[in-house]
């Protein structure tokens, strides 16, 4: 699995799980190479749709999942997606404005600046496959607070030709403070309790096709585990029958 070192790699796997958070079941999971998750909130989406068989799904993950062009797909497949924002820009920790500062305008397709002043469209570029618009004010030299917003000569807003998509999952987010309790307390739980059963050790076999197989031998003893605590063991045993 490639590490964050360039070129480098470990002997590992990223497993990937969807858990329902009404029973803490696992729906779905996955075992990959790859060595982040940015890419997976789609995919195990749709594996845990078709195994519910529920049409819409609101689907809650942690920051490493956060992508513009995955929670772009993740929406227009019919789901609803809850992923924090990475907070990666180090403005605030230094004491300066963020982009969070910059109150955007749809009608007039501008940002409004901490200073009031109008940061408008200037032109679109391409960035690793995206269109990204940039913003900013010519009135940044002469403001009075242009040390708490940028060292350069002008304070330039980036904006994803898609930001709407994920300005109204952020909203989401703020409206549902919860769900980030609602997330740990279930695919968290659920990793730990699969980890403990397992041990201070590492999966027994190696390759994608045994390790796939080992880790649903996991997922089957926890789902049957679960469903025993959930409904006993002889109404289980007659469901299975039945």
């Amino acid at each position: 699995m490639n590490s964050a070192g360039k070129g480098t790699g470990i002997v590992g796997y990223n497993v990937q799980a969807a858990v329902d958070t009404k029973n803490d079941m696992i729906v779905a999971h996955e075992v990959t190479n790859v060595g982040h998750d940015r890419s997976a909130l789609t995919e195990m989406a749709r594996q845990a749709r078709y195994a519910t068989q529920h049409p819409s799904l609101t689907v809650l993950a942690d920051r490493g999942y956060y992508s513009g062009p995955e929670i772009l797909e993740c929406d227009r497949a019919g789901f609803t997606p809850l992923v924090p924002k990475p907070l990666t820009s180090g403005a605030k920790a230094d004491g300066r404005f963020d982009k969070r500062d910059f109150i955007y305008d749809a009608k007039r397709d501008e940002y409004r600046c901490p200073a009031g002043k109008r940061a408008i469209y200037r032109f679109t570029s391409e960035e690793d496959g995206l269109k990204v618009r940039r913003y900013w004010t010519s009135e940044c030299k002469s403001c009075s607070i242009k040390n708490q917003c940028a060292p350069a000569d002008y304070r330039k807003v980036r904006r994803w030709e898609h930001e709407e998509v994920l300005e109204t999952m952020q909203r989401r987010l703020e409206e549902t403070p919860e769900v980030s309790k609602w997330r740990r307390r279930t695919i968290e739980h659920t990793f730990g309790t699969i980890k403990a059963w397992m041990g201070a050790t590492h999966f027994l076999t190696k390759t994608l096709p045994r390790v796939r197989t080992e880790m649903s031998l996991h997922v089957l003893a926890y789902n049957m585990k679960r469903a025993m605590a959930i409904m006993g063991v002889q109404p289980l045993l007659q469901a299975m029958r039945a």
